[in-house]
């Protein structure tokens, strides 16, 4: 038998609350009670709830053990709502609530039940809109907001328990606060607005011109005054419920306007000038938090893939742009003298990443806009210190660049990570930025966070790279362009080449011999156009997806074919791929074609160890196209791949283990035996690639996959799901 939810006050906040966790299928009798019987029909019509009561007492000698009832009535009718439970409902029930005001609510609570009891409580959703009922809901009205609980002493943990699962299951982020720090902050944040937008439009409606007024209010006076669209009702008991709280922030913005007002009465430029930019620096600290939370947020989310087996893959799609390219041209356009326009830009986590630190160290950048992104570049010395340290999130391309560029500076910087980044090694660019004179701080083991300790220039010198890695070689040539003298970098394999190319693009002569990349330093970076094409890294995703699949005819448009980058192509084309380019042509210095896939059967193989470098981060899915393929497939010299986001080579192993594959782990690589997949549950280690490799091979499996902890696509390939699902794909995706 289910446990039930009863939603007292089935609106826009109720509704939603109901919406959100049926979407997620969380398994309760969902009961509305609503008074109104048009709105009562309307309610179950919409599958907000199962049925609907016309009040508590309908349904309380039902409620029991595991029962919750959620109050979402405006702030000064809850506590009839309280006296009604306290009077008719089990002990055992949750019962909770969602008023803005929780000091009111408490007390009622005291009326009511006499004490705190422990089946109690509180809480508010930061969340809301300016419509209202139920036809308002909306399932994803709480995700990424928080959610605020008030617990107190007398609390009980498994209410308490159950209460913070439940708005969990929302999507929203929870947290703690007293009853008296939620009030003040509330009344400060959110109240106090309302109050001024109110006051502010009452005020103009009573000027005799307010009819120019409105009619010629530009975007700032909308967007401050939206908010005074909201119920007034609502608005009403909030005020009366949270007055003296609202008073005290009141006073101090009173006091405030009262220093403004003698200041501009006595044209003294320099106070105003002062309050400005005090507050424009806070709004910007603001804005920098709020940026950082909600990429926090968005990894804390857990997101799952539930894949069908069997599917097709047709059609003609493009993906997002490079990603490699993307934070370079970040980079150097911030570097740079003029204005560097980027089309193409990705916008996932990773590359707004980067965006977000070079913003920080107070690089004028616009966008990005639909892949549009205009940067005012600041010239090599131009960066400011940074007011915090730089969050890289989880890109490792981020924080081993931006340490060669923070390097050359005259400040320090700390560069942090996500869980995942902070456990991948900087010592292989530290070690190098050491032998050039800089002062540089890791963790243990070389581990994230990493501080350099930047004193306006590098010191010139030649390094042959111990590994074949891109991101090193990089960021030692990028802090070459601090050093006076020649710095140069030798691989002991090819690895991409995008930082040379880039760096030539915008002006600055950059040498290669052989296996040899040199410049000199104190140069000049000149701002240009730069359009970032199709990431082949996401494109191999799809082109092994048709591999594998009979029947399969895809068209991959614009994706960037450099030869460093290619692997992946030579690979597939050796194990017997049917894939074709056309319409090759040149982009910003970088090629480009578009490669059409068709399916035809894939043999195993020894895969060629100079490919290995150049098809580093596609060999998660390329290791799906082996278990499709008859015979055996040998991959050596690929130790880079344990020092990625996961173990990619033990991670795919135990993968294609669960899958029924034979796979077996070798120091430097893997051997894949080629046969029938069945189905299974996934592990990704939080591994962006890792959960996208196993989403394709569900096109050969022979039962469901269930893929676990996805959320980090989106760090790499934002619209992975609906570009999957456009060819073919079956995939869903799952948000608990």
């Amino acid at each position: 038998m289910l446990n039930k939810l009863v939603i007292v006050g089935v609106g826009l906040i109720g509704g939603s609350f109901a919406a959100a966790l049926k979407r997620v299928k969380l398994p309760y009798e969902y009961i509305g009670v609503v008074r109104r019987e048009s709105a009562a029909k309307e309610a179950v019509e919409l599958g907000i709830v199962d049925r609907t009561v016309s009040s508590i007492a309908e349904v309380a000698p039902e409620l029991g053990e595991g029962d919750v009832v959620f109050i979402a009535t405006p702030t000064l009718t809850v506590a009839n709502i309280l006296q009604q439970c306290a009077e008719l409902v089990s002990p055992y029930v949750t019962v909770t609530d969602a008023a803005s005001v929780k000091g009111s609510v408490l007390e009622a609570v005291q009326d009511a039940y006499g004490c705190i009891p422990s089946q109690v409580v509180l809480g508010h959703p930061i969340a809301g809109s300016e419509q209202s009922g139920v036809a308002a809901a909306d399932p994803y009205l709480y995700r990424t907001h928080k959610v605020i609980v008030t617990p107190t002493e007398s609390t009980g943990e498994d209410h308490l328990r159950r209460v913070r699962h439940l708005w969990r299951m929302t999507g929203a982020e929870v947290v703690d606060m007293s009853v008296q720090e939620h009030d003040q902050v509330l009344a400060s944040t959110s109240h106090l607005p309302h109050l001024l937008a109110y006051a502010l439009v009452d005020s103009l409606a009573r000027d005799e011109e307010h009819d120019n007024i409105f009619k010629y209010a530009a975007g700032g006076f909308r967007d401050f005054t939206r908010i005074a669209a909201s119920d007034p009702t609502m608005w009403h008991d909030i005020m009366c419920a949270n007055g003296d709280a609202i008073v005290r922030s009141l006073d101090l913005l009173t006091d405030n306007i009262a220093q403004l007002r003698t200041a501009i009465i006595a044209r003294d430029g320099q106070a105003i000038k002062e309050l400005f930019t005090r507050a424009k620096s806070s709004r910007d600290y603001f804005s920098r938090m709020i940026s950082h939370r909600t990429r926090e947020a968005k990894m804390q989310k857990v997101i799952n893939y539930r894949l069908q087996p069997g599917g097709e893959v047709k059609g003609t799609i493009r993906v997002p742009g490079d990603k490699s390219m993307s934070h370079r041209s970040i980079m150097l356009g911030s570097l740079a003298v003029g204005t560097t326009e980027v089309t193409g830009f990705l916008e996932g986590a990773d590359a707004l990443a980067t965006l977000s630190a070079f913003r920080n160290m107070g690089v004028d950048i616009k966008g990005p806009v639909d892949g549009k992104v205009t940067i005012q570049g600041v010239g090599l010395f131009g960066l400011k210190p940074p007011t915090e340290p730089l969050n890289m999130g989880n890109s490792g391309t981020s924080m081993r660049l931006l340490a060669g560029i923070v390097a050359g500076q005259t400040f320090s910087a700390t560069l942090t990570g996500d869980e995942s980044l902070s456990k991948r090694p900087m010592k292989r660019v530290a070690d190098p930025l050491r032998a050039m004179g800089v002062k540089v701080d890791t963790e243990e083991g070389g581990r994230p966070p990493i501080t350099i300790h930047g004193a306006g220039h590098t010191t010139a010198m030649h390094y042959d790279l111990p590994m074949a890695s891109a991101q090193v070689k990089s960021c030692v040539l990028l802090a070459g362009l601090y050093a006076q003298g020649e710095t140069s970098v030798v691989e002991p394999a090819p690895t991409r080449d995008h930082t040379e190319r880039m760096l030539r693009g915008f002006g600055y002569e950059v040498k290669t011999e052989d296996a040899k990349v040199s410049l000199k330093g104190r140069g000049t970076l000149t701002a240009t156009q730069i359009d970032v094409p199709s990431d082949i890294s996401s494109a191999a995703f799809f082109m092994v997806a048709a591999a594998i699949t009979p029947g399969s005819d895809l068209t991959l448009e614009h994706v960037g074919i450099n030869p460093t980058r290619i692997g992946v192509v030579n690979i597939l084309r050796a194990m017997g791929a049917n894939l074709t380019l056309s319409n090759e042509r040149e982009v910003g210095g970088e090629p480009v074609a578009d490669i059409t896939v068709k399916y035809s059967p894939l043999k195993g193989i020894s895969i060629p160890e100079d490919q290995v470098p150049l098809a580093i981060d596609e060999f998660p899915v390329l290791f799906v196209a082996a278990a499709c393929a008859e015979g055996t497939t040998v991959l050596t010299g690929a130790e880079e791949l344990r020092v990625k986001e996961s173990d990619r080579i033990q991670a795919m192993a135990d993968g294609l283990t669960t899958l029924g594959v034979k796979a077996t782990v070798t120091s430097d690589g893997m051997i894949i035996e080629g046969g029938a997949m069945g189905g299974g549950d996934i592990v990704t280690h939080h591994d962006h690639r890792i959960a996208m490799a196993f989403a394709v091979a569900s096109l050969a499996a022979s039962e469901e996959i269930r893929i676990h902890d996805c959320a980090n696509v989106a760090t790499s390939f934002p619209g992975f799901v609906s570009l999957a699902q456009q060819v073919g794909m079956q995939i869903e995706e799952q948000t608990l």
